[in-house]
């Protein structure tokens, strides 16, 4: 007996979504039309030191050599964004430590993977012959191209992917299979002309309408940057510890966006608009408890440091700052206590935050998330 290969799809979808995926779509593995331009970014050196994007080349270019005999992507997003984010309340008081949204819960890796291979076992339940792997970020894969060719949404200008009724606050996941199963069809984009995502950026990270140079991105200097955070950059970061979600905050797709259900993504209390003070008296063992089973962790205790570093440095001038810097400076590595030198410098001589992007964004946020974000 012939399988169905139309129900499949529709009984996978489904299945998805009883596995709390918001949406799940299919598509074929050809991702050349991506290979100009990715080609193009890494040569003009805009991955920085990000060199695994370099890496692997042929991996990228054909998905199915991660997976022999796959022939179709299933591709899945789910929303992270919690309710009482906390945006503007974190954002307009410089004592306080932003951390990116998605990484206020547990790391999402693990709970997207279980899921991918939960929905794996479903499919093979219905057809024996299924071959699949999953894939949340773990390997050289064009994860944005393939959900935007199975449908989950369009390329914003922000390079992030976007959809007209849930924004652009969710994750994503593959699983490579060997059914030749319907494909779905992309969708309009619809970024028009805004360029909301692009004017914000404290660092004009997007170079142009969907081109980012991650050597400016916030994400990259507090995240994937090993080293010293170039000091033009530095007075850019205002509060922002881990990440960024300006270019999120703004877009006004991001007024549908829809809040998360899943526990694992709820804001950890300390981690939730935490005193900047109070994360700055950690030690690297209490580091590490804080951030057990958190994306934050991957930083390590030396990175955070040099990230709180520069945001005490942007704080408001006050007496405390300074002897809580002062008094961290001896025991400094010297990559920390380069950061530390200069916070001391912009405290000492009452350089406040003064950022007129922060209440812009403030303002933005407060009109256009949705209700209880």
């Amino acid at each position: 007996m012939s399988m169905d290969f139309q129900q499949l799809a529709a009984d996978i979808k489904q299945w998805g979504k009883e596995l709390g995926f918001q949406k799940v779509g299919i598509t074929d593995l050809d991702v050349s039309a991506e290979q100009a331009a990715l080609k193009r970014w890494l040569e003009l050196g805009m991955h920085g030191e990000m060199d695994y994007l370099a890496r692997h080349a042929e991996l990228r270019a054909d998905p199915a050599l991660l997976h022999p005999g796959s022939v179709r992507a299933i591709s899945v997003r789910m929303n992270y964004l919690p309710a009482e984010a906390g945006f503007a309340r974190t954002l307009k008081n410089p004592r306080l430590g932003y951390i990116s949204r998605y990484a206020l819960g547990r790391d999402y890796h693990k709970l997207l993977r279980n899921r991918l291979k939960q929905l794996g076992q479903r499919i093979q339940q219905a057809c024996a012959e299924l071959d699949y792997r999953p894939f949340v970020d773990s390997a050289p894969i064009m994860e944005r191209p393939l959900a935007v060719k199975a449908g989950l949404g369009w390329t914003g200008k922000h390079t992030l992917v976007l959809d007209e009724q849930g924004g652009s606050w969710f994750f994503l996941g593959e699983l490579l299979v060997n059914l030749p199963l319907p494909t779905d069809q992309p969708v309009q984009e619809k970024c028009g002309s805004c360029t909301a995502c692009i004017t914000i950026c404290p660092t004009q990270a997007i170079i142009e309408p969907y081109v980012l140079d991650a050597r400016r991105c916030i994400s990259y200097l507090t995240i994937e940057l090993k080293g010293a955070i170039p000091e033009q950059f530095r007075p850019l970061l205002g509060n922002r510890i881990y990440g960024c979600d300006d270019c999120q905050l703004v877009c006004p797709w991001n007024r549908y966006a829809k809040l998360t259900d899943e526990g694992d993504f709820a804001p950890r209390k300390d981690l939730h608009a935490p005193e900047l003070l109070t994360l700055w008296q950690w030690d690297e063992a209490q580091f590490l408890r804080q951030t057990e089973g958190s994306p934050i962790r991957r930083i390590g205790f030396e990175r955070w440091s040099r990230n709180l570093a520069v945001a005490l440095g942007n704080a408001t001038a006050a007496e405390d700052i300074i002897a809580a810097l002062e008094q961290r400076l001896p025991s400094a590595s010297a990559l920390v206590a380069e950061h530390i030198e200069w916070a001391l410098a912009r405290q000492r001589s009452g350089v406040a935050q003064v950022e007129k992007q922060v209440l812009r964004l403030v303002r933005a946020v407060e009109r256009g998330l949705p209700r209880d974000a």
